[in-house]
């Protein structure tokens, strides 16, 4: 299955957000977005699960228009994870990895023990099954966001959009999120704020700049220390490993006006 955006372009309150940005999210492929605050990365995932119409362009699933399909068409293929999801009702965290069924389930197809096994699955991958019974509003941020991952994959989707999967996350859950999702046999598209998890984990990224889509392709060729200074402002060396494998280091800002006072003491 594949996702499509062509030329798409979105504006808000007459400023241009996303500017003819298009690609193809390949079937099975880990593909990070990547960019400073306000390039539009956010808003270029919006766009891709359908919850924004864009100004022109169109997103495809399959070659087929995403704002033709109905949205329960489309949440049985695409499952979206917000940056800043919530909730409101009082339910518990089991009982919210369960909504992620709800696309399956109608009249014709009831609850059943496969929804059970599928919802206690996606509780231990996000290693939250001891969190089943604690209501939502006694979970710190950290649980919360790994419940809204498991969620997604409750959903069982064949495409599983992440918008800032590892916020409020340790690093340790970090990296083992990003290694679960690494692992499902899913075309995934994440937007990231770590390069070097992006290096890791993503077959390819797409580097977005003031709305626009300035880069494309393997980290390992992507990632150079002219690039990353040009779109983050920030000067860095790129060390790279045996096959595509990069790491990024950061260097301090160089302050020129600034003389360090050395003392004798």
């Amino acid at each position: 299955m594949i996702l499509s955006a062509r030329n798409l372009h979105w504006s808000a309150g007459g400023v241009d957000i996303v500017r003819n940005v298009s690609l193809d999210i390949r079937p099975g492929e880990f593909l990070g977005i990547v960019g400073p605050n306000g390039s539009g990365k956010t808003s270029l995932m919006s766009l891709l699960c359908g919850i924004r119409k864009p100004g022109q362009g169109e997103v495809a699933l399959d070659g087929k228009a995403i704002q033709s399909l109905s949205r329960r068409d489309v949440a049985r293929s695409i499952a979206f994870v917000e940056q800043q999801a919530e909730t409101q009702e009082r339910i518990d965290a089991r009982q919210a990895v369960e909504l992620g069924r709800t696309p399956h389930i109608g009249a014709l197809t009831p609850w059943s023990a496969q929804d059970d096994a599928i919802v206690d699955q996606a509780l231990r991958d996000v290693d939250a099954g001891h969190l089943a019974k604690r209501m939502w509003h006694t979970l710190s941020g950290g649980e919360r966001q790994r419940l809204h991952i498991a969620r997604a994959l409750a959903q069982k989707p064949n495409i599983l959009l992440l918008d800032e999967p590892t916020n409020h996350l340790d690093i340790g859950h970090q990296i083992a999120l990003l290694h679960l999702v690494r692992k499902q046999r899913l075309t995934v598209a994440a937007a990231l704020h770590d390069l070097n998890h992006a290096a890791m984990f993503c077959d390819r990224v797409a580097v977005m700049k003031g709305g626009e889509l300035v880069a494309l392709g393997p980290p390992s060729s992507i990632f150079t220390a002219a690039l990353i200074g040009d779109v983050f402002g920030v000067e860095v060396l790129v060390e790279r490993g045996e096959g595509d494998i990069c790491h990024i280091r950061y260097q301090p800002p160089r302050d020129k006006d600034f003389i360090p006072r050395i003392s004798d003491e």
